[in-house]
């Protein structure tokens, strides 16, 4: 039951059950500073309590039945349904992302228990294969089913707060692992509403664990044997970071991009281009452009270049941006000051070094204006990095071939776009783009929560999207029956 000052702070969930620690922190509002919430740091005795635990009950959590873990997931899909409001306006109050977009979170949050709620009916079902296809064989029958690795641990990034939490948490249950769940120390309110629907389900004590640790004290747990998984979503500085502390375990990294958007010579009637342009200046500038696939690189053959930006510029331009509680707001603030204010320097460095800027270019507090930048250096950070803030450059190249190459010099490879009609190029960009996803006719920023999702080369090893991350959290075991009369 929660303690007494859990009115005043927000406690968190260790073992199924809500307990404080002996400190706090404040969760402030990146739009006007105000503090949100006040939240209880575990103590690191407290934190071995809840991998003790989780370790305990692996064995009998992986044996739970499926209709339990189904139902448990389909409940807090419900619960999630019918606390959107208030869910989402702890999302924006946190993160500063806008109304619109965090009610979009909250669905899409709703849709990954679901999802997870239905594998776990169908998740494990086993495959038999015949073994009697070489004489040494015969009579034997191979039945191949799949077990969870152990405990998981997940470290959820602040930018989508709730739905990325929700990657973690509901294919651990889904697949019968417990799971440790750290939210980012800027948003940690939306995952711990997670546990107060988790709470309400009939999950074993010590199957789940959301603790908002700070990142100074991660290392400890990151080493932990008792934690075999390691599914984390953040910077490539951080991730890998992770993966080399750890070599012998098996970690999922979904790390970051600078996505690009290709429109080729085919996409050009005036509909085409207006469809284009709207759909990157809005994906180039949701969630203040603090998406691992919102749209940082427009690569635009020379035959539709001319036409199509002054649509870029004039549809980014048009962007509503302003307070985040307000339902006409667009594009509101970034997660921080600090981070609004290194966008501004990799900005004004592009400028300096030659870059036109053709929109946007102003920062104000931790706000940053949805801004255009064309004839950029290559050299430059913001050519090379990913911004994860509401930049767009614009590049011209002659053809097909060019701009596959454009989208590939990058040491990035999450998902890129191609807008085209051209059935044969569709398949030509799956073949030769090197990322993880390929978005054909759209911008690269769409994502279904169950298709798998994760990058190559810089962005990352794994896929996430339920089905996918369950695979990653479990492995196949083989059993041999003898003397089968087949």
């Amino acid at each position: 039951m929660p303690q007494d000052n859990v009115a005043a702070i927000h406690a968190f969930w260790l073992a199924g059950r809500q307990v404080s620690g002996e400190d706090s922190f404040d969760v402030t509002s990146p739009w006007d500073g105000r503090v949100v919430g006040k939240v209880s740091v575990p103590t690191d005795a407290q934190i071995e309590e809840a991998v003790a635990a989780a370790y305990a009950v692996r064995d009998e959590f992986a044996a739970t039945p499926a209709h339990v873990r189904a139902a448990a997931l389909d409940h807090v899909s419900r619960r999630l349904v019918e606390r959107t409001e208030e869910i989402a306006r702890l999302i924006s109050a946190e993160n500063g992302k806008p109304m619109k977009w965090a009610r979009g979170e909250v669905g899409r949050a709703v849709s990954v228990f679901r999802f997870a709620a239905e594998e776990a009916r169908r998740f494990n079902g086993g495959e038999a294969q015949r073994l009697d296809t070489d004489l040494g064989g015969q009579g034997r029958l191979a039945f191949t089913r799949r077990f969870p690795k152990g405990v998981v641990l997940g470290i959820a990034p602040f930018n989508f707060p709730l739905n990325l939490c929700a990657h973690k948490i509901a294919p651990a249950i889904a697949a019968g692992a417990p799971i440790i769940l750290k939210p980012a120390p800027a948003t940690p309110l939306s995952g711990l509403i997670i546990g107060d629907l988790l709470a309400e389900t009939e999950l074993p004590a010590g199957a789940w664990s959301i603790l908002p640790v700070p990142n100074d004290r991660m290392p400890a747990l990151v080493q932990d044997e008792r934690l075999p998984v390691i599914s984390f979503t953040g910077s490539e500085k951080v991730g890998y970071a992770i993966m080399d502390s750890v070599p012998r375990k098996h970690c999922t990294l979904e790390l970051g991009g600078n996505g690009a958007a290709v429109v080729l010579a085919d996409f050009a009637s005036d509909a085409d281009l207006d469809w284009a342009a709207t759909r990157i200046a809005t994906f180039s500038n949701y969630q203040g452009g603090q998406s691992c696939i919102s749209v940082q690189r427009v690569i635009a053959d020379a035959s539709v270049y001319d036409r199509l930006l002054p649509r870029i510029v004039a549809a980014v331009e048009a962007q509503v941006t302003g307070d985040p509680s307000d339902d006409a707001t667009e594009v509101g603030p970034l997660v921080s000051e600090d981070a609004a204010k290194r966008v501004e320097t990799w900005v004004d460095e592009a400028v300096a070094a030659g870059a036109a800027l053709l929109a946007g270019g102003k920062r104000d507090g931790a706000s940053y204006a949805p801004t255009v930048l064309a004839d950029v250096p290559a050299d430059v950070t913001i050519a090379c990095e990913e911004v994860f803030g509401p930049v767009l450059t614009v590049h011209k190249v002659d053809g097909e071939a060019a701009a596959f190459a454009a989208v590939n010099d990058s040491k990035y490879g999450l998902q890129a776009g191609v807008f085209t009609h051209d059935l044969q190029t569709a398949f030509r960009a799956h073949r030769a783009l090197e990322v993880g996803g390929v978005v054909v006719g759209d911008v690269p920023s769409y994502r279904a929560d169950q298709m798998p999702y994760g990058g190559v080369k810089q962005s990352g090893v794994g896929r996430e999207g339920v089905k996918f991350a369950m695979d990653d959290y479990t492995y196949e075991r083989v059993m041999v029956l003898t003397g089968i009369d087949l």
